[in-house]
């Protein structure tokens, strides 16, 4: 597609980032739980110790979705595995495969690092998104549930005494 470009975000691009993920998180019905800023962003993602990457598509010369993902590690396979933590295009140029063109160029950022997996999760009611991710071969891992551990918990188990 040649009205779009998909390329690595840069610090510059911290209230766009932040933009994205409410709109996501809107749209996924969390808006509440967003608590992250443009200068946590401008730290965790381009500071000293990066912990995720973002990259940013284009359609036009105007921003209009992202993928933020970060490396995990499979011990089954030895090999590192790329995690995506966000999807998002905006509403009026879905439809013009920018979704697609965000997942191929992971998918190729995945394979160039010699990552054995691609994952990522879905919302379960999202059947426009499973739909989609079943097209391009995404497998569902219906034998597996997420466990978190977040907020006061997380604090209370790091104190734990043993």
């Amino acid at each position: 597609m040649q009205d779009l470009i998909i390329r690595n975000g840069q610090p510059q691009d911290c209230e766009l980032v932040l933009d994205f993920i409410t709109r996501l998180a809107e749209y996924e019905k969390l808006a509440h739980e967003v608590v992250a800023t443009k200068e946590q962003l401008h730290k965790t993602l381009f500071g000293e110790k990066a912990y995720a990457e973002v990259i940013i598509a284009e359609y036009k010369g105007k921003p209009v979705g992202f993928a933020l993902y970060f490396y995990n590690y499979s011990t089954f396979l030895a090999k590192p595995g790329l995690y995506l933590e966000d999807l998002y295009v905006l509403p009026e140029v879905r439809g013009k495969k920018i979704g697609k063109a965000l997942l191929v160029e992971l998918a190729k950022v995945a394979v160039a690092n010699g990552c054995g997996r691609f994952e990522w999760w879905v919302l379960d009611w999202n059947k426009p998104a499973i739909d989609f991710y079943r097209s391009i071969g995404a497998v569902g891992m219906d034998d597996w549930t997420v466990q978190r551990v977040d907020g006061q918990a997380l604090e209370d188990l790091a104190n734990t005494q043993l």
